[in-house]
């Protein structure tokens, strides 16, 4: 119906980036994610939005996120499709005054103003989800998802390139003053492995600090 808010499903759990398969691996590889998620609490411990409200877009089940992150604000809501990922984050963050919403607002171009519309004090974070969007409609124009947002304090981790094999280059502290091509041959040039790009690099209008996520052993 015309005028009618988009709303998440509420039934997704299986997804080729997520669902059931993800809470798998990382209840069996999550003590390979630790320096992933250290990396990511500093990172958010700097951030430190001035908010009493937090929006959760995607989080999975927040396998990475840290709780003392969660706890520190008044009330977060959670827009996160996967009934299995709801059930985990409210055990695994029982101390998180947690809310589950419907909003989808990455269904379309206009779903990042219908956010801010929504949550107009609230800090907003991109939990691991705007790298599962390419060429989806929010990633197609990186420009109005920055200007929809601009008024409020938002941020994002995501996947910027990804690859079978872990990379063979150093990882630099950012990707200033590189292109996604760039990194990759940086990082895995020589090796012959197709490397995904996630059309993510420089989303917020600069390139922020990397980090390495070894998903498996492998």
């Amino acid at each position: 119906m015309p005028g009618t808010t988009p709303l998440l499903p509420v039934d997704r759990w299986l997804s080729p980036a997520g669902g059931l398969v993800y809470h798998l691996r990382a209840l069996r590889h999550r003590p390979l994610w630790r320096a992933y998620s250290d990396r990511l609490a500093g990172w958010l411990q700097a951030w430190n939005p001035p908010c009493r409200e937090l929006v959760l877009i995607g989080p999975s089940a927040g396998w990475t996120l840290p709780a003392a992150f969660l706890a520190g604000f008044g009330q977060v809501h959670v827009l996160e499709p996967d009934p299995l990922a709801r059930r985990l984050l409210g055990r695994r963050f029982a101390d998180a005054k947690l809310v589950f919403d419907r909003l989808d607002c990455l269904c379309d171009r206009d779903g990042p103003a219908r956010l801010a519309r929504a949550y107009p004090d609230a800090a907003l974070l991109f939990a691991n989800v705007l790298g599962q969007q390419v060429a989806g409609p929010v990633i197609a124009d990186p420009g109005r998802l920055r200007r929809a947002l601009a008024g409020q304090h938002w941020a994002s981790c995501h996947d910027v390139l990804s690859a079978a094999r872990a990379p063979h280059g150093a990882l630099p502290d950012t990707a200033a003053g590189l292109d996604a091509a760039a990194l990759a041959e940086h990082l895995w040039g020589g090796s012959g492995l197709e490397v995904c790009d996630h059309d993510t690099l420089g989303l917020g209008g600069a390139p922020g600090p990397l980090a390495l996520w070894p998903l498996t052993p492998r």
